[in-house]
């Protein structure tokens, strides 16, 4: 008697998913073993073979589809198939092919335990094994949610911790909390430390982060354009976070914050990101970069226009107080040109003259190439210790090897020399780019000095921002007066403004008449010019003008 399933014409398919929920499934290589070989066995002739990798949990498969389409048409009338979930997980393609079967045009769906045909008892049970599919797809899909809630209101970011941090591997499932992450944290931090002073832009900060720092990512790139941004732009670090993105659904976090919610805000306001106080129609110089000496909030500005009859319109600019900490902060507003005149005040007792500033850096450059020379024989010191120290550390391990030391004496010792060892290697990249940095940092010292009066007045508000920022920190502004911690080196050049303006004053008569190498030996005779030229270099070369 002839085999009726010779007659029909079947087509085998195979279907695996990335999806977690199917990682357990048989690859296709596996279920087309499987299936040629039942096919095989029941005397089953394939004529065609389509697999895809994709979910089931949705209709849409582009092959899953085009196997129903051409079973319609009559070109198949039978399925070869692992297990009915490789058909479906979802009501709409099950109820398709119970309508195939239904209507005759799909005669035979073929499995290695069971064949399902066009009878009620059949249908029922292909039913119940693909909504079964799909009962448990949604339900661990409402269990995962469930623990992730769960895992949020306890206050535990539930996906991967972006840098600076770490997921604890080895907490058990469901504790698994987010660590500071000990080799870049302290990196990521010092990037808000130099965001903060407003002096850099992120991208500016990437490449010192990249070149200066040597900064890696855990998969060990370089810190790219769009990751600098979305560390000044994340609540993450501050101890806050979404999720799902975009939901609404926020958290606090149980993580180690890394910055302030003060230092945020600042950061967005540098940033000019909407929904901060820096206001959406203008772009204001000294925002985000002074604090009220009353209540502690930052600094913010409008703008505010006034029209007179005669139809002439003014703009004015006034800074004041968010009031963000206290509503009731007594201070006032203050015009942003009555600001500029103190700012410009403060810059012009620190100004020097051009030909103080060559003459000045020229001595500067003298005393550099004698330090250059005292910091090689630094180094070679320094490199002969990290040699000693690394040589006594592999004495140590291979006296451990021959059990020649306990194992307490070994970590005793060893943990002392691994401290030697990373102190020296600081030191050494500590130096090496020590008179780089200082003889950098003198140049921006005179420069800013020489010219930050003009150009805070000529340039635009980029450049008067920078050079504020430049002339110290802790900018303080009370009773409608800006208060400026300025950095020592301007300090010093403070009180050398004051002995140039006397020399020059009293030289005033003649002064067409005497030339630069003169005016420069006049300089080399001011005992106060020298000693506070001496306190300057000390200065500088104390300062930690660069991260590491």
């Amino acid at each position: 008697m002839e085999n009726p399933t010779n007659k029909i014409k079947y087509i085998l398919y195979a279907r695996k998913s990335s999806e977690s929920e199917e990682k357990q499934a048989m690859s296709i290589d596996s279920q087309l073993d499987v299936l040629k070989e039942l096919a095989g066995r029941k005397s089953i002739r394939i004529s065609e073979i389509r697999t895809e990798a994709a979910s089931a949990k949705m209709p849409g498969r582009l092959v899953f589809t085009k196997l129903l389409d051409d079973i319609e048409s009559g070109k198949y009338e039978g399925i070869i198939v692992w297990n009915p979930d490789r058909l479906s997980r979802n009501s709409m393609d099950t109820g398709r092919l119970i309508y195939l079967l239904d209507t005759g045009k799909l005669q035979e769906i073929v499995t290695p335990t069971q064949t399902f045909i066009n009878t009620p008892n059949d249908k029922f049970l292909f039913n119940l094994l693909c909504g079964q599919a799909k009962f448990e797809n949604d339900n661990k899909g409402l269990n995962v949610k469930r623990g992730l809630k769960t895992k949020c209101e306890r206050g535990i970011y539930p996906a991967p911790a972006p840098l600076g941090y770490l997921n604890d591997k080895y907490a058990e499932r469901g504790n698994k909390t987010i660590q500071k992450d000990p080799e870049c944290f302290d990196l990521i931090r010092k990037m808000f430390d130099l965001m903060l002073t407003g002096r850099y832009s992120p991208l500016k900060i990437r490449d010192v982060a990249n070149n200066e720092w040597g900064f890696k990512t855990p998969n060990g790139q370089k810190l790219g354009r769009s990751s600098i941004y979305n560390i000044f732009t994340r609540p993450f670090y501050y101890g806050k976070f979404e999720y799902p993105v975009n939901s609404g659904f926020w958290y606090k976090g149980i993580h180690p914050s890394m910055i302030s919610v003060e230092e945020y805000d600042r950061i967005q306001i540098l940033l000019g990101r909407e929904g901060k106080p820096r206001p959406k129609s203008h772009i204001f110089a000294f925002t985000g970069i002074m604090r009220c000496g009353e209540c502690g909030c930052m600094i913010t500005a409008e703008e505010k226009t006034k029209r007179q009859q005669n139809g002439n319109t003014h703009h004015y600019i006034y800074y004041h107080c968010t009031k963000r900490k206290d509503v009731g902060c007594s201070q006032k507003s203050i015009e942003e040109k009555a600001l500029r005149k103190q700012i410009l005040k403060t810059l012009r007792e620190i100004e020097v003259h051009p030909e103080f500033t060559e003459w000045a850096l020229d001595l500067y450059k003298k005393f550099n190439n004698k330090e250059a020379f005292d910091i090689k024989k630094i180094i070679a010191s320094n490199e002969k210790a990290l040699k000693e120290c690394v040589d006594k550390i592999d004495t140590l391990i291979d006296m451990r090897t021959d059990k020649e030391i306990s194992q307490d004496q070994f970590k005793t010792k060893i943990a002392k020399l691994e401290k030697d060892k990373a102190r020296l290697e600081e030191l050494q990249k500590d130096t090496h780019g020590r008179i780089s940095k200082w003889i950098e940092k003198a140049e921006e010292i005179f420069v800013l000095a020489r010219d930050g009066r003009k150009t805070f007045e000529k340039g635009g508000l980029e450049k008067r921002r920078e050079i504020l920022t430049n002339l110290g920190s802790h900018l303080i502004l009370k009773d409608k007066k800006l208060s400026i911690t300025i950095e020592k080196p301007l300090l010093l050049m403070k009180k050398a403004s004051k002995e140039l303006k006397r020399i020059h004053r009293d030289l005033e008569p003649r002064k067409n008449g005497i030339t630069k190498e003169q005016l420069h030996a006049i300089y080399s005779q001011s005992p106060r010019l020298l000693r506070d030229l001496d306190s300057n270099q000390d200065t500088i070369l104390q300062r930690d003008v660069s991260y590491h």
